[in-house]
């Protein structure tokens, strides 16, 4: 095989192409070499790093699979990834912290979805999961408090951009080539292959594999895929407790979720830097890059508000966007919601901290699509919704990836 060029120079031609130098897609990438040793695979990332949306924005957390319907694509995945991340981390020098994770019901109606948790948790084979009565929860966390709690002590802490940068060095190690600053605008079946058109030109791949994330949906349309579902950029603004609060949380504290939607509530996480964070807000993004509020893209907005989906969204949800809407201005009251749970966090003053983009897939049907969604067009696979617990999730789930390319594509 030939060599592939650097990561300076994208290849004009290979046998693989991969879009996207997140997490998952390194993942992907290091998947696809360890089954055809000796191809010429490249990567596409448009950004001068990688990881620099989801991968490098999240707050960290090894997701145990607490969360996830049983026998869903997430919680089978979740399970796995976990125990293979953590695996991973130890043969490679990553540093994590097994810190686990406090669901608290703050009051007896919320015992019901507490209870659903439990049972998701147990069905779904979550490590050493334990129901905590209202005088059990101090020692987990002294000062939370609530009716009932569940402690997951194999939820984790890891920099997930430490992560992908190991990913990527595997993918180097395994001879493949990470061509950063190389924004994908489109691609087209050839004969015989697929052609990557990218802001330094073309490259000519037999396959690719497309883990664009926040811009998934447009460049798998672009491909002949369907327009359903549309990507709705939901931007995850945080908090972070003073050094004198932060003291009053060891680990992370959780709230329990609405279970109409994807997000998991105001909840506290003490991250690797020893900040203690609060967050994510959950509010529709004017842009798919809109970590700064003020940041309108006109095209990105105008393809929110024309999908039907959104609209019927906004009708179900009305009263929670509201919320949400609150948390996004109003660090009081996002502090006073966290305080629920941890009742010393009252009147404690918070810093903004940086926000993150969920890139989340909405269905015209107006469903927020919840679980990993993948489709295939010729000679390409998409990523069409990968949202948290992706990051924990990508070692098998760059296997399944890879199986539907050697099935569908190859």
């Amino acid at each position: 095989m030939a060599t592939v060029p650097s990561a300076a120079e994208p290849a004009a031609e290979c046998d693989l192409a991969v879009v996207g130098g997140g997490i998952l897609g390194l993942a992907v990438a290091r998947e696809l070499l360890a089954r055809r040793p000796g191809a010429r695979l490249q990567v596409l990332e448009g950004e001068a790093r990688i990881g620099r949306h989801q991968t490098g924005r999240s707050s960290g957390v090894i997701h145990a699979g607490l969360y996830y319907e049983p026998g869903s694509l997430k919680a089978r995945l979740c399970v796995e990834g976990a125990r293979e991340l953590y695996a991973y981390c130890d043969e490679n020098g990553v540093h994590y912290e097994r810190s686990g994770k406090l669901v608290v019901a703050v009051e007896e109606s919320e015992l019901p979805g507490l209870d659903q948790l439990e049972r998701r948790g147990r069905a779904n084979g979550v490590p050493g999961l334990r129901r905590l009565a209202a005088a059990e929860i101090a020692e987990i966390e002294p000062n939370a408090r609530g009716a009932a709690a569940l402690h997951s002590p194999a939820t984790g802490l890891v920099d997930f951009l430490a992560v992908a940068e190991s990913y990527a060095a595997d993918v180097r190690r395994a001879g493949g080539s990470v061509a950063l600053g190389t924004r994908v605008t489109g691609a087209s079946a050839s004969p015989g292959g697929i052609v990557v058109r990218h802001s330094r030109g073309a490259t000519a791949a037999a396959a690719a594999v497309f883990c664009a994330g926040l811009w998934s949906d447009r460049l798998a349309v672009a491909c002949g895929a369907p327009a359903d579902p549309r990507i709705v950029p939901f931007r995850g603004g945080y908090l972070r407790l003073p050094a004198a609060a932060s003291r009053l949380v060891r680990a992370n504290v959780y709230p329990v979720p609405d279970p109409d939607l994807p997000f998991l509530g105001a909840h506290l996480t003490r991250n690797l830097a020893g900040h203690v964070l609060i967050g994510p807000s959950a509010l529709i993004a004017p842009a798919r890059d809109a970590y700064e509020l003020r940041r309108v893209r006109v095209r990105d907005l105008g393809e929110t508000l024309a999908w039907p989906g959104t609209w019927r969204l906004v009708g179900r949800h009305w009263r929670a966007g509201l919320r949400e809407l609150e948390h996004a201005i109003s660090r009081r009251t996002f502090v006073a919601e966290a305080a629920r749970m941890v009742p010393a966090l009252r009147g404690v003053k918070a810093e903004a901290a940086p926000a993150g983009i969920r890139a989340q897939a909405l269905g015209r049907d107006g469903k927020l699509v919840d679980d990993f969604v993948v489709h295939r067009t010729e000679r390409a696979v998409h990523v069409r919704n990968a949202p948290s617990p992706a990051a924990t999730a990508a070692l098998p789930l760059a296997r399944l990836i890879a199986d539907e390319l050697d099935v569908g594509t190859m």
